[in-house]
């Protein structure tokens, strides 16, 4: 993190409203990317990258007529950096307990907002959120990352005034990067971080699909009088004791819980107290996100179907635990209504979306067997991974496509954008490509900076995967 960092100017190009067959702004990865051209860490812009053909299901063939045009969004992980709920501790003890802390951890809400600039850019006709959309179950951080969704004043602060947390410029600990003292230094982020602003929120219509982190703390375990007394309390855990070391380190998550339930397990700090940090039940999660999208409906699960116009049908799955645990299911009765909806949408293209990937989800085989047999699945797309990667499955009834897009939260922090179209020879082409978040929000293009700096993020792990896995023509 102690790396020598310079920014260069952005240029604020005007947004093209046509690129031969793609709708293209200076957001996008097709216009403009970053790298680092000499190995200092420091971003500056380099060259669009063009679709590359992909194959393996069918041939290449001229895009002619547009049936959607549509944007994904993912892992946003809009997390109140300053609540006693967090753990940036356990990244010490080394994998599998990584990214607990993030150096640009602070800026989520900005980051979100500067993706919707650029997702409005595009004028999309429907946005997919594919969940994580926050980092914590906490009520705060909901409201934060809706009102940004949404638009409207985003208050990202919580507790008392000024920044509380391990960021400070005051903390003796050097595992934690401090943006006042350390390089690359930003004087007084942590405030501005911490500053109201408005987010002009998105113009398409947008579709919720629920993450782990949305609806359990942490990721992993659901709520509980213990964890909400924490998270709305006055003491912040700075470090573990050993019998709660060795619970996390064996994966033992009731173990983690009976601790709990007697006070926090290890050396604590005071931080102000705030109830806006009250962790939700799953229910009232869903339950806010189908009102603030605009979906509306009810029942425990957020499985549901949308029309992108009359040619595509998009299947929405929800493959989250409530109790504890961070992979994937796919439950026994939704194999059922997935059989049912798969029947109902006729001749349509169809889209399949969840945040785990179906191919690791527990029951996922149930639900892929379908999507074998069927000769109009067109893709299935998730989050979760952070990583962008996009395969071919090949069936007897053709194929479809396994798309994976990386998160907002690590490095590279891109929108992934599509566009189905019927092709020349009468069959369809999915084009996709990566989307930058917008230039013009200062905030951001910090954060993507310390993101590539993050030794444990995106760039280590090569979450931006190869070229064919951001931007593509997918035929079929």
């Amino acid at each position: 993190m102690k790396l020598a960092y310079f920014v260069a100017a952005a240029l604020l190009l005007p947004a093209v409203a046509g690129c031969g067959s793609h709708r293209v702004s200076i957001d996008s990865t097709l216009r403009r990317t970053y790298v680092d051209r000499n190995g200092s860490g420091v971003l500056v812009t380099g060259p669009g990258e063009g679709l590359v053909d992909r194959t393996a299901l069918a041939p290449r063939s001229r895009p002619t007529r547009t049936f959607a045009v549509f944007a994904q969004l993912t892992d946003a992980h809009v997390v109140d950096e300053e609540s006693p709920a967090r753990v940036e501790w356990l990244d010490r003890l080394g994998a599998p307990f990584t990214s607990a802390f993030r150096p640009q951890e602070s800026l989520t809400t900005q980051v979100l907002a500067a993706a919707v600039v650029a997702i409005d850019k595009l004028h999309p006709d429907a946005v997919v959120e594919t969940g994580d959309l926050i980092d914590n179950d906490q009520e705060n951080e909901l409201q934060q990352a809706l009102a940004v969704l949404h638009g409207g004043r985003v208050d990202p602060g919580s507790g008392g005034p000024g920044y509380q947390g391990v960021q400070g410029a005051s903390d003796p600990d050097p595992f934690y990067y401090r943006p006042d003292v350390d390089p690359p230094r930003h004087p007084d982020l942590l405030a501005a971080a911490e500053r109201p602003f408005v987010s002009p929120g998105l113009h398409a219509r947008w579709y919720p699909v629920l993450g782990n982190h949305d609806v359990l703390v942490q990721g992993n375990i659901a709520r509980s009088a213990a964890t909400e007394a924490i998270a709305v309390g006055s003491r912040k855990l700075i470090q573990f004791d050993q019998a709660a070391v060795s619970a996390a380190r064996a994966g033992d998550l009731d173990a983690v819980r009976r601790l709990l339930a007697s006070g926090i397990p290890g050396l604590t700090t005071r931080v102000t107290p705030d109830r806006r940090r009250r962790q939700l039940a799953a229910a009232e999660v869903i339950r806010r996100l189908r009102s603030v999208s605009g979906l509306g409906g009810a029942g425990a699960f957020l499985d549901y179907t949308f029309d992108l116009g009359p040619h595509v049908r998009a299947i929405v799955l929800d493959t989250i635990r409530r109790t504890r645990g961070a992979g994937g299911i796919v439950r026994p009765s939704q194999v059922v209504w997935l059989r049912r909806e798969l029947q109902r949408a006729g001749n349509r293209w169809l889209l399949v979306f969840s945040h785990s990937p179906l191919t690791t989800a527990v029951g996922g085989e149930g639900a892929l067997a379908l999507l074998d047999r069927d000769p109009h699945i067109l893709a299935a797309i998730h989050g979760d991974t952070h990583r962008n990667a996009i395969e071919s499955r090949r069936t007897s009834a053709g194929g479809y496509w396994l798309i994976g897009t990386s998160s907002l939260i690590d490095y590279p922090q891109q929108a992934r954008a599509f566009r189905i179209a019927e092709t020349a020879d009468g069959r369809v082409v999915l084009q996709t490509w990566m989307l930058n978040t917008d230039p013009s929000i200062r905030l951001a293009r910090i954060s993507r900076q310390l993101a590539f700096l993050d030794f444990q993020g995106g760039r280590p792990q090569g979450f931006a995967g190869s070229r064919a896995d951001r931007n593509a023509n997918l035929y079929r």
